[in-house]
């Protein structure tokens, strides 16, 4: 039985509606898909970013942490360099101050003339030189002479030989000395201080120790003492 037209047009809306079903459900199926996808990788993404996010911020926390250390270290280093500033101006205070004092060694006419005596005696026992020179302050020298005449009997009996002791009276002592002698061999090349200034100093690098414990107590630090 042939169709009509009519049946045949049927057919072919049937067929188109099909069709246009299939497509719809198919293109459902891939939007589904596609935002599904869409979903998992805006997922990784986010989860990317966040980690990025995450590890930057960590970093910037530990760089944040390195710099209060190093900052917390600088201050105290600069809070200990200015303490023992302070505590080193204050030994060259009462260094300069013990010097001061040497003044009253010096008014004593008799307590300074028995310490010239040690002290040209001791020069020259270190020195033992064939030839020696003695120098002073200018207003010491009566007192110098008066050490050396003492001195050179003694010297002679302690290391049984003869020097030429001088006493200068040209040269003297720096302007300023506090008293006392240098000694030098005939060629000036050597010489030996025993002013009052160095003996302070070579007296004070001895008892540094102690005066250091004196004034600012025991070093927390310090494991072994002398």
């Amino acid at each position: 039985m042939a169709l009509t037209d009519i049946d045949v047009q049927k057919q072919i809306k049937h067929m188109m509606a099909f069709i246009e079903q299939e497509a719809n459900e198919k293109a459902e199926e891939i939007d589904a898909k596609a935002e599904e996808e869409f979903n998992i990788e805006k997922g990784r993404l986010v989860q990317t970013q966040r980690l990025k996010i995450m590890d930057y911020y960590e970093k910037k926390e530990k760089q944040i942490e390195q710099q209060k250390k190093i900052q917390l270290s600088t201050m105290r280093n600069q809070a200990r360099i200015a303490v023992l500033r302070a505590r080193d101006n204050l030994i060259l205070e009462l260094l300069r101050d013990a010097k001061m004092r040497l003044s009253r060694i010096v008014s004593d006419v008799d307590t300074y003339q028995e310490l010239l005596d040690k002290l040209v005696l001791q020069a020259l026992l270190r020195l033992l030189e064939p030839v020696m020179i003695v120098r002073c302050r200018p207003q010491d020298l009566h007192l110098v002479e008066a050490a050396v005449q003492r001195a050179v009997p003694e010297f002679v009996m302690l290391c049984r030989k003869h020097s030429d002791v001088q006493v200068d009276q040209v040269a003297y002592l720096a302007s300023g000395a506090a008293g006392g002698v240098e000694v030098y061999s005939g060629d000036q090349r050597i010489k030996v201080s025993n002013t009052l200034e160095s003996r302070l100093n070579l007296a004070a690098l001895e008892m540094m120790p102690e005066i250091r414990r004196a004034l600012f107590g025991d070093n927390a630090n310090r494991k072994f003492f002398i």
